[in-house]
């Protein structure tokens, strides 16, 4: 079978291999989507924290079923998704609940090798159903999970503003997230085009550009003078997410879904003075991607308005590099596979 590797940053090499074995508590899917996402676009532009090459990347995926051991209730034939977080079971997150920051968690496509295959093997244990969605709904399924996730640890509720940084798919999730959540959202962009889609597409009333407004008294505006109670980063940008905590309310939550490499820094005295919570928020739970399901099928939420390009398989390699300029309107590169 064909698998597509990152060799290097900025190298991708087409390799023949041979298609996988079933093992016990396995499954084997034939890949029929893959979503490109900013993980892909990190790895291959060599930004990606806790990352090796020669890597295959490629974590949001769906596909169907053609062997499997140990999946009751799934069947030859179906259609499905899976968590691609991989957790070992026994460590002190998985105990407590999360393992979806498991000590030593193995995420697909980034610590081990993932889904730009024609087929691939996982744990039968991660696999979730496809309910009648289609493939380019289930390969969203788990990028719309982050942005779920990161809402549900902010205990997001009706009474809250949210403010989302960054509108890239993760964080145009999210904000599809707190809306559903009852919250008043505003998004937060450098990109003029990002902050249209999000109010044309998504129907945010409140967009802010960081680049060309004044952030603080938009804010302020727009909240009547109490600043946003939540916000979520979904940049990994280190100015970005810095910048950030100065728009926070008094008593408000400040969640980190993107990740960098650097460190972040803060006055101390205006954190605490507002007795501020800060939190990160890594991947997502089973919950996390049953609730996504659950909405995609009740209508609450159309994932397909956010593919702005699509491809096939074999054309990845030549137009990978050019999804990484902001001038060519990428929002979701979704890639067709058999």
């Amino acid at each position: 079978m064909n698998t597509l590797v990152c060799i290097t940053p900025g190298e991708f090499l087409f390799s023949e291999v041979e298609k996988p074995e079933l093992r016990p508590g396995h499954t084997i899917i034939k890949i029929k989507r893959i979503g490109i996402c900013g993980t892909d676009l990190h790895a291959y532009e060599g930004t990606q924290p806790f990352f090796n090459y020669p890597r295959i990347l490629g974590h949001e995926l769906a596909g169907e079923i053609v062997e499997t051991d140990d999946a009751p209730g799934f069947s030859v034939g179906e259609s499905v998704t899976f968590i691609p977080y991989f957790n070992c079971g026994t460590c002190v997150a998985c105990r407590n609940g999360k393992p979806n920051c498991c000590t030593r968690v193995q995420v697909f496509g980034v610590h081990i090798d993932g889904g730009m295959a024609e087929y691939v093997s996982v744990p039968s244990y991660s696999l979730i159903h496809g309910n009648g969605l289609s493939f380019d709904e289930l390969a969203l399924v788990e990028p719309l999970a982050i942005g779920a996730h990161g809402i549900r640890r902010a205990g997001v509720t009706p009474q809250d503003t949210v403010l989302v940084v960054g509108a890239g798919p993760i964080g145009l999730g999210t904000m599809e997230f707190a809306r559903i959540a009852g919250a008043t959202v505003i998004a937060m962009d450098v990109n003029d085009g990002r902050l249209a889609f999000c109010r044309e597409r998504l129907g945010v009333e409140h967009t802010v550009n960081a680049q060309t407004e004044n952030v603080s008294e938009k804010l302020m505006e727009l909240t009547g003078g109490d600043m946003p109670t939540v916000i979520i980063d979904a940049t990994g940008n280190l100015k970005a997410i810095n910048n950030a905590f100065q728009y926070l309310a008094h008593g408000g939550t400040y969640v980190l879904i993107g990740l960098q490499k650097g460190e972040i820094s803060f006055s101390h005295p205006e954190f605490h003075k507002r007795e501020a919570t800060l939190m990160s928020s890594r991947n997502a739970t089973r919950e996390d991607f049953e609730h996504v399901t659950s909405c995609m099928k009740a209508g609450m939420i159309d994932p397909t308005t956010y593919i702005t390009h699509r491809v096939v398989f074999g054309d990845v390699k030549q137009d990978f590099k050019s999804w990484l300029d902001p001038a060519n309107g990428v929002i979701k590169a979704m890639v067709s596979v058999g």
